[in-house]
This record gives structure tokens, sequence and C-alpha cells, in this order.
């Protein structure tokens, strides 16, 4: 498999491989960008639909009656309850991915979390991967965690690099290169998650996480770009390629994301990690275009 390098091959990956077409089951796709979405991903060719929500709305939007043999319908009006149903339809096998519409995010996470129902199996932890295409860039830039965990143990961590190592993978990056992300690239008793990422390095060599390269800490420059590497005298596998990058905690990952959208021009796309099915958890201002490439994403790594 071809690396993909941006979410052009993404989309054309998908639609190259007819057996990898997943059924998405979403809760409330009551707002224009979802809907956007959904038809989108059917016009690509990489998903069909089962959307669960208030009837008079679904039945309403132009998508539904465009293209009823790839997608049904569910109504329930009840907010909690169609969230309940759609996650309830990924753990019976009826949907591959699961996807967020116009409801609040507390209101999903407490079925994908309801311990008797939810998807999260346990001791599995929820966290959350960024893929960005930002102009200028070579290819899609990975990162972790923007939106859900605050502060991250070294359990945890773990976690999310083992995610991260899995999700760069399905991209066709057979050894992913992991930068450890930090305001410096010195390790100190004063910045505790120094001593967590020596500990991950110390996994990495053990074999921990397959088959990846992990270094740091180091900052995004040094991650990124090999002349700011070598003007520092910084010696490190990475080698300023990362392919993915792991935060310190959720409010460096936040404001990353935010930043790359707002002065960068990048399309973010992105899901949670950890449960057993993907979950698209956009938020409300995202774009179409950012919407119907977190779709392809967890369609690309569903099972």
């Amino acid at each position: 498999m071809q690396p993909i390098l941006n979410f052009d091959s993404l989309t054309a990956h998908l639609l190259s491989t007819p057996s990898r077409r997943k059924r998405v089951a979403v809760a409330c796709p009551h707002d224009s960008h979802t809907a956007e979405a959904v038809e989108a991903a059917i016009n690509e060719g990489f998903a069909d639909f089962i959307l669960v929500g208030r009837g008079d709305i679904i039945d309403a939007l132009p998508v539904v009656k465009q293209h009823p043999e790839r997608i049904s319908t569910i109504a329930i009006d009840d907010t909690d309850e169609a969230a309940r149903k759609a996650v309830a339809l990924v753990r019976a096998g009826e949907a591959d991915v699961l996807m967020k519409g116009l409801l609040n995010t507390d209101n999903l996470l407490r079925a994908v979390l309801d311990k008797e129902n939810g998807l999260l199996p346990r001791g599995r932890v929820l966290s959350h991967i960024t893929a960005s295409q930002i102009p200028g860039h070579d290819r899609l830039l990975f990162f972790s965690d923007a939106a859900v965990i605050p502060f991250p143990t070294p359990e945890q961590r773990a976690a999310q690099v083992g995610y991260m190592a899995e999700v760069v993978r399905a991209f066709g990056i057979e050894c992913p290169r992991i930068a450890l992300i930090h305001c410096s690239e010195k390790s100190s008793p004063k910045f505790p998650v120094t001593a967590d990422y020596a500990a991950l390095k110390e996994q990495a060599a053990a074999e921990a996480f397959g088959c990846a390269t992990i270094d740091g800490p180091m900052d995004v420059k040094t991650a990124c770009d090999p002349h700011s590497g070598a003007v520092k005298g910084i010696v490190s596998p990475i080698n300023g390629q990362a392919d993915a990058m792991l935060m310190p905690d959720i409010e460096s990952g936040n404001v990353f994301y935010k930043t790359l959208t707002c002065f960068a021009g990048a399309t973010n796309a992105g899901m949670l990690v950890g449960t057993s099915a993907p979950v698209v958890l956009p938020s409300r201002s995202d774009s179409t275009r950012s919407k119907l490439y977190s779709l392809a994403m967890a369609c690309l790594t569903a099972g």
C-alpha cells in the first residue's frame, strides 16, 4: 500500500477498495454541515448511513430522498435516546462507525462510555487523534490529544502512542516517526512530562508499539523542520520528518489544532480512538470538508 499523504488520496484509496465501504450510524443529523458531509461521503462512494434522530427533520433532508438505497433512517425525537440507539447499532455490528450530529458532545459520550452498553472496552483509554493537511507541508501530520484527556498519566500516554502508531500505519506508513512534543529538547525535573517521555522511549525500544520511531522531548519546529534541528545541533532519528506528534496535554493540543485552522489554512480531520469502533466527534463549527475527511479517516481505520 502506498502511503496516503493527503485527503484526496484518502478518499481515492477508499473508492478504489469498494469492499471497505462502511456503514455509519449518525446520531441527530439535524444540521446542514452533517447532512452535507453525509451527501459528500455517498458521492465519494465510501460509506452508507443510518440516520438516527427527529423524523421530521431527517425525512426533509434532500440527501435522504436522493439516495434511499444508501440511507436508512430511525425516528427518535429524544436526543439521549437517539445517541443510545446509534451506539447500540455499532455494538450490534449493524454499523462500523459512529458519528455525532447536532447534539452536545456530553450527550453522545454518555452513551459511548456507558459501562454496560457503550463502546469503550474495559481497560481501554479514550483518546483523540487529528490528521491535519497543512498548506506547504508535503504530507498529513497526525497529533494527539486535542479533545479528550486533560493531563495524561504515563499509562494514558503509552495508550495514546499505541493508538497513534496503529492509525498512522493504516495510512500506509509502516514505521511511523512519532515526536514527543514539549517546549524544549531537554529533560528536566521541572517538567514531569519529560520523565514520561523517557519511559515511552524505553517502551518503544522494547517494541511495545511495534515498528515505530519515537523520540523527544522536542518542539514542533524540531519535529517537523530538518533545518531547525540541524541548526540546533540536535541529532534525532525523527530528523525533522515527524509523521505524528504526541502533545503534552490537551491545552497545547487544542491550541495547536485551532491555530492550524485559523492561521495556517489547514484542514483537520479527527476521531476518537480506544473505542471498539471509530467515533467521529466533530465540533459544531467544523466545515463540511472537515467532517467528510473525519468520516473517511474513520472508515479507513474501522475493522
